[in-house]
């Protein structure tokens, strides 16, 4: 994710210009359309072709204008809506492995330290895993404190979170049995835990619904036609002045689309989907800072692989 400071300075922001690949794509596709469009002009004015254009054909051309407008911002609407709810639930999973670190801290004896560490090391391979998961690379080996066994065990697990969700109920079940936490302090830690795969469904739900595709192609398609036939009216009223007017439209709604296109899917790991490696990080050691617990694990870059 492209970290910045908004409003500081209205031009710093151009800065990052050549660091988005949508913004370098765009680029490219304006300037190809503007070639398309001098060609376009270069033919009518060497071959001295000449047509008249109907009446109306500039009032359908705003009206159609219009209606894409519509369109692309119900498109870029809906884009953000996923975006911003996956950036709720992230928020979320922060605040409850927080709260779940904090009782357990005030819950258990001073004395247990092994099981702070336990819940310490199973809430960050939870998010880690949850950050893989979600990017359909998920492997056990860049978790945290795992014997070979557990490495073996994971592996044959469809959804790692899930499987790590359940280590964190059994642990505090087996606290319960051993009176370690009496049973309103369970009752105090469900919410919690239960959030934990309440946020794993929600995030799948938004990465395995995407937008229909009829209704994604169906705007990409009304784009394309729409600004490669506006040299056709353009260029007989202005000439090669028409480039610049046809580059500014086609960058103004294919930039939009491609906006939209990229943010729909947030957990990714492009320029503009969310820090889910930095967030999972930032749990990490919180957790174990919250939990007084070790870990010389945790700091390794190579395990978290901060992308974006």
């Amino acid at each position: 994710m492209i970290i910045y400071e908004p409003n500081k300075n209205f031009f710093s922001g151009l800065y990052h210009w050549a660091k988005s690949k949508v913004m370098l794509r765009l680029t490219l596709a304006v300037i190809g359309i503007g070639l398309f469009t001098a060609a376009f002009a270069f033919v009518l004015t060497y071959f001295y072709i000449i047509y008249d254009l109907p009446e109306n054909l500039g009032a359908i051309f705003s009206f159609l204008g219009i209606v894409l407008s519509i369109l692309l911002v119900f498109r870029t609407n809906s884009a953000y809506d996923r975006w911003w709810e996956a950036r709720k639930l992230l928020g979320s999973l922060v605040n409850n492995c927080r709260n779940l670190a904090v009782q357990t801290h005030s819950f258990l004896p001073k004395e247990d330290k092994l099981t702070r560490h336990r819940m310490a090391v199973l809430i960050s391979n939870f998010c880690t895993s949850l950050k893989d998961h979600l990017r359909k690379k998920a492997d056990p080996k860049v978790l945290i404190e795992l014997t070979e066994e557990q490495v073996i065990i994971l592996q044959s697990k469809k959804n790692i979170p899930n499987e790590i969700s359940s280590q964190i109920h059994q642990l505090l079940v087996e606290c319960r049995k051993n009176g370690r936490i009496s049973d309103f302090d369970l009752l105090n830690f469900k919410p919690h835990t239960q959030a934990l795969l309440d946020i794993l469904g929600a995030c799948e739900r938004i990465k395995k619904t995407p937008i229909p595709f009829s209704y994604e192609i169906f705007i990409k398609m009304y784009v394309l036609i729409y600004c490669f036939l506006l040299p056709v009216t353009m260029v007989p009223m202005f000439g090669y002045l028409a480039i610049p007017f046809v580059m500014l439209v086609f960058f103004a709604f294919m930039g939009l689309e491609m906006m939209a296109a990229e943010i729909e899917e947030p957990f990714g790991m492009d320029e503009n989907d969310l820090p889910t490696g930095q967030i999972a990080k930032a749990i990490s050691e919180d957790v174990f800072e919250i939990l007084e617990a070790t870990n010389n694990i945790a700091n390794d870059e190579k395990l978290y692989e901060i992308i974006n």
